[in-house]
């Protein structure tokens, strides 16, 4: 665990990721959006359509009407009159045209206008710009963003002469030679829309005239169509912040809580602090608190299994202990030779019982973490309980119970075989010690639905009514009257329920009783999944 203390963060590693992730997808939306390069094409080649439209009808007028006849030089465009024409025509367009005569000379320009004393410079002004703080502010952003996103399209540059001349302009040079021609050129920083068509009477080509417009409009309603994205992106910003912050609390602080919760439990010394449970929740963070929950239960139980567990084998070790220490400080005193062979006796059997005892709890307080670590494999329990029976089968003794088995089908499960084995032998073991002389134990297996049922039932005295589940208590003893003390340490058959359990099975004894009701001896049942 990290050595920086859940409560000291100021904001939670899991807020932090959600608002990145969210932010993230926003910006790539938004920089899509603000990019607008197939519109800005689109708003280019509308007004390509426009200013040609605009030049053919330029040039239509100046072909019907500002063409002089010459019987040596032919037809010629007419200075003086084109001049007033062009400017004439350009006032109420926002366009500046450009008149070139065949020969590629400029005849006529709408930004200068010829007087007695030479030409004019006509600038027009454009209109004045909003300087208040926050549109400033705002066009500043709006430059920064441009930069972030430059203009995948290439423009030519080019420089104005002083003096122009057709050539200077390729439109214009295929103008001149019949064609209607469109351009975008880039000064400096700024775009310029040119269209060239010719001008012509009787389909001779007389000159060709260019019209030529700054894409202000164009970056005017890029700017209007980005300011109301950036408009909605800031609304879908605070929208996105607000909804992150909350899917974040509906995250992190639930399992802040957990944490922090953890963190008593692990540390505190009494079971006041308990994990918090969010019955509300029907998610992933709600299983994650029951799972939580149930999980400090089971290690308390655990603990009290274990701290029971300790009291039971103290108790259970004490015994044996008092006696020989009772024996062997008697022997000490005893001069009768029977006398101290009989203590001596006893300090066997109890030395004997000891080392049972000790190898039992032993075997006990291994076994749940060797079957933690046990992988879990098919197992057919049909040559298991075949092999069991016949060693069982075999004695010296002519009174011994006869233990069989019904004929069984190889029946799969999964599980760890040597501790299956354990557990059958136990259960034919323990109906031997209960069953009375040439009596019949019954060993069978069979398939009931998707569970496997092995039985090995006696014909002993039976269970103690009521005490059918206290015999899988640890240490408990309810042996024959005929068997020596301490021969069992009562932990058998409550080792044997603890494997069943961790097979995920089910282990329990029933008395078999006659049709009048009397018992007739004792079944013990073990049901495990079978295996698919």
């Amino acid at each position: 665990m990290s050595d920086t203390p859940v409560n000291a963060r100021l904001i939670s590693p899991i807020t932090r990721r959600i608002l990145a992730v969210n932010l993230l997808a926003l910006i790539i939306l938004v920089s899509g959006m603000l990019y607008m390069g197939e519109y800005k094409r689109t708003l280019i080649e509308t007004e390509f359509a426009r200013l040609k439209t605009q030049a053919e009808l330029f040039a239509a007028a100046m072909g019907e009407g500002a063409v002089s006849a010459d019987n040596r030089l032919g037809q010629r465009l007419a200075a003086d009159i084109t001049r007033k024409m062009v400017r004439r025509m350009v006032e109420t367009t926002g366009t500046r045209a450009r008149l070139f005569a065949n020969d590629g000379t400029l005849i006529a320009d709408s930004r200068y206008l010829r007087g007695a004393v030479g030409s004019i410079e006509v600038l027009e002004l454009p209109p004045p710009e909003d300087t208040s703080p926050p549109m400033a502010t705002l066009v500043e952003f709006y430059d920064f963003l441009s930069k972030l996103v430059p203009d995948q399209e290439s423009y030519p540059s080019y420089v104005e002469n002083a003096i122009q001349h057709a050539s200077d302009y390729p439109a214009v040079v295929g103008a001149l030679a019949g064609d209607s021609k469109s351009r975008v050129l880039k000064l400096q920083d700024t775009l310029t829309l040119v269209v060239a068509v010719p001008v012509q009477r009787y389909k001779e080509v007389l000159g060709a005239i260019m019209l030529s417009k700054h894409d202000h409009e164009i970056s005017a309603t890029l700017f209007q169509v980005r300011l109301n994205i950036l408009a909605i992106s800031a609304v879908a910003l605070v929208i996105t912040v607000l909804l992150s912050l909350y899917l974040a609390g509906t995250i992190s602080q639930p399992l802040h809580r957990l944490s922090v919760a953890a963190e008593r439990v692990r540390h505190g010394k009494s079971r006041q602090h308990k994990i918090p449970q969010f019955k509300d929740r029907d998610d992933e963070i709600g299983d994650l608190a029951d799972s939580l929950f149930e999980m400090t239960e089971a290690l308390w139980s655990r603990m009290d299994a274990i701290e029971n567990f300790a009291a039971d084998v103290a108790h259970e070790i004490k015994n044996p202990l008092t006696s020989l220490r009772s024996a062997v400080e008697t022997v000490a005193r005893v001069q009768d030779p029977d006398q101290q062979r009989k203590l001596m006796t006893i300090i066997q059997e109890d030395v004997i019982r000891l080392d049972r005892l000790l190898t039992d709890i032993s075997d006990a307080s291994r076994l749940d973490a060797e079957l933690s670590r046990a992988v879990m494999k098919p197992v057919n329990i049909s040559p298991i309980l075949s092999t069991l029976v016949d060693a069982y089968r075999i004695s010296d003794d002519p009174d011994a119970p006869n233990v069989r088995m019904e004929e069984i089908d190889d029946l799969m499960v999964s599980g760890i075989e040597s501790r299956l084995a354990q557990v059958f032998r136990n259960m034919i073991g323990n109906a031997i010690s209960f069953s009375p002389a040439n009596s019949d134990i019954i060993v069978s297996a069979v398939k009931n639905g998707t569970t496997v049922e092995m039985t090995v039932a006696d014909q002993g005295p039976g269970i103690p009514e009521g005490k059918e589940a206290d015999i899988f208590n640890r240490f408990y003893t309810e042996r024959p009257e005929s068997e020596k003390f301490g021969s069992h340490s009562g932990l058998g058959l409550s080792i044997s329920r603890q494997i069943i359990e961790t097979h995920e099975g089910e282990m329990f004894a029933e008395n078999c009783r006659n049709e009048d009701g009397t018992v007739c001896g004792a079944r013990f049942v073990v049901r495990l999944p079978i295996e698919i």
